[in-house]
């Protein structure tokens, strides 16, 4: 099934820039590798700007240097998957997985000379880039996102040291709240959660919003060297960790390579690597103080940046406009600039303004509807074409399923369902959750579609279908994940602050459970059948015992054994 559902794009006539057609291997990949070269920062070290003091602490209280032992190597290691590439030293991941516990004291050894001289090998520092297509015409060369292929060893090195910058980072809380990409605790969900949850409360108090999607060109590929430097500085990173980032970044060269045909080798002038281990952390300390100085909201999930706030005026639009000349001085200062061209506004509320935003001298274009880390989010903040947007992908893939599976056995369809189907209708459902009777049975419509493919079960009543797979419908599952997501928050396995989303009712009253929430009065319906109000009501009728529950595990089960004593107690 993976190899059916997996769309391998398969690089078509590549065209160079004068609009010639590339004929063979060795061309293409000499074509890709000019112009992924091109887009590299050529950085002005003349002038480079002080960034912001994030870290305060104690000289003491800097991270250095990064402890490990050989069983941390060891963990590491065991944690290798067999079925991904080795990078140019040609040291597959799969031999490692078979020796590492042989090798594991000399790359201790290794690594820690490594460490203390800053010195990297030069394996370490090189890449085979793989062209993974993105959008557009598949004969230009930009619609292609270079994905580098490096050492293993390399990567267990830099997860260690990943982990330790990690570390610094959470325990001083040096990472500003919005930045919801890279992190533990958060994800695509907890970014739309805040998002929405600002928006519509703006809406339902009877103003308007006004939301900037903003897109960086070629982020990854585009972060200065030296000013990130300063910033690890800034970040209280220095010492032997700095200076072996120093060594690692510096001197990179790529090539690449398509079906066993590789370009010559260029160097790599600016970027983390996409496909390290160690560029995820340091783009995010490099974008850190984007938001300094900003008024209105602004959230991240890695490069995927947008800024919002209530305009209901000229003033609240001029200060939305100050925000984003702020922003554009910053990405001029340290040399990441926005493609002006893709970034948009979406204008929400009634009685919008629609006040027209510039960036670099240029309208932003406005737009009724915008995909945000994978949801439509629409000007009228209903999910109807989100829904249709996932239902779609579910249709398609279950026809693959029956398209390709001749025998139809239960167990088998059931996995296959499960795991390519369902994900699909629940990518991110808690922000999105529909609630019109159109939208709900478009959606349960798949459930009923894939329960009809079982030939055992095609003409049987669907609960009895749901009965005999054990399946809950797709309501209920919805409504199971705005409890479990509550739970999350309440015990801190989301890093979004409970209280922003909830108020705990203290009014002393005895009945029900010491967790109970007040539940808001609200004016619209978008706002009532949001998560942060639709949610109240199904979590303050469970039981002490359940909202308690010891694990996240536990909650669940006792969900389940909820619903089999309380028919119905899942549905809207």
């Amino acid at each position: 099934m993976r190899s059916k559902s997996k769309v391998r794009s398969n690089i078509g006539s590549l065209t160079d820039r004068k609009g010639h057609t590339l004929g063979s291997l060795q061309e293409m990949v000499s074509e890709f590798n000019e112009y992924f070269s091109s887009v590299f920062t050529n950085e002005d070290v003349s002038s480079i700007p002080d960034p912001v003091d994030v870290f305060t602490g104690e000289d003491t209280e800097r991270l250095l240097t990064v402890k490990f032992t050989v069983d941390d190597i060891n963990k590491k290691l065991s944690k290798l998957r067999a079925d991904k590439s080795g990078g140019p030293d040609d040291v597959s991941p799969r031999f490692l997985l078979n020796v590492r516990d042989k090798i594991g004291f000399p790359l201790d050894v290794m690594f820690r000379k490594s460490l203390a001289e800053g010195m990297v090998p030069d394996d370490w520092r090189s890449a085979n880039v793989c062209p993974i297509y993105k959008h557009g015409s598949k004969s230009s060369a930009e619609n292609y996102r270079p994905v580098s292929l490096t050492s293993q060893v390399c990567k267990v090195f830099e997860s260690l040291i990943r982990d330790a910058i990690t570390q610094h980072l959470d325990s001083r809380q040096l990472l500003r709240d919005f930045q919801h990409g890279f992190r533990r605790g958060r994800s695509c969900l907890t970014n739309l959660l805040v998002f929405l949850d600002k928006v519509s409360e703006y809406v339902d108090g009877g103003g308007c919003v006004d939301v900037v999607f903003l897109d960086f060109a070629k982020a990854f590929d585009r972060v200065p060297h030296r000013r990130l430097l300063k910033k690890l500085s800034s970040h209280g990173i220095d010492g032997e960790v700095k200076n072996w980032i120093e060594c690692w970044l510096s001197g990179r060269v790529q090539r690449v390579g398509l079906n066993g045909t590789v370009s010559s080798w260029k160097p790599v002038a600016s970027g983390v690597p996409q496909g390290s281990v160690l560029g995820p952390v340091l783009f995010l300390i490099y974008i850190n103080d984007l938001e300094e100085d900003v008024s209105n909201w602004l959230l991240k999930f890695a490069d995927d940046t947008k800024l919002f706030g209530e305009v209901n005026n000229s003033l609240d639009a001029g200060i939305m406009q100050a925000d984003l000349d702020r922003m554009c001085q910053w990405s001029r200062e340290w040399q990441m600039m926005f493609n002006v061209e893709k970034c948009k506004v979406m204008h929400i509320g009634k009685r919008s303004t629609k006040q027209d935003y510039k960036m670099n001298g240029k309208i932003l274009e406005a737009v009724e509807k915008e995909k945000d880390l994978g949801i439509l989010i629409s000007h009228d903040l209903k999910v109807s074409l989100q829904c249709r947007q996932a239902c779609n992908k579910a249709n398609r893939m279950l026809g693959v399923i029956n398209r390709t599976i001749t025998y139809k056995n239960k167990k088998i369809l059931l996995n296959l369902y499960k795991s390519l189907v369902r994900p699909h209708l629940e990518f991110s459902v808690v922000a999105w959750s529909p609630h019109y009777c159109k939208d709900k049975d478009l959606v349960e419509k798949v459930q009923h579609r894939f329960t009809r493919m079982i030939p055992e079960l095609k003409n049987k009543p669907y609960e009895d279908r749901l009965e005999q797979l054990k399946l809950w419908t797709l309501e209920e599952r919805r409504n199971r994940a705005d409890l479990v997501e509550v739970y999350k928050m309440n015990n801190g396995l989301t890093r979004i602050p409970f209280k922003s989303f909830f108020e705990i009712d203290t009014s002393g009253r005895t009945r029900g459970h010491r967790l109970k929430m007040v539940k808001h009065g609200v004016v619209k319906d978008l706002r009532k059948y949001f998560f942060s109000e639709r949610v109240v009501s199904a979590w303050n009728s469970l039981d002490d015992e359940t909202v308690t529950a010891s694990s996240l595990n536990v909650f669940k089960n006792r969900l389940s054994a909820l619903r089999s004593k309380k028919i119905g107690l899942f549905k809207d």
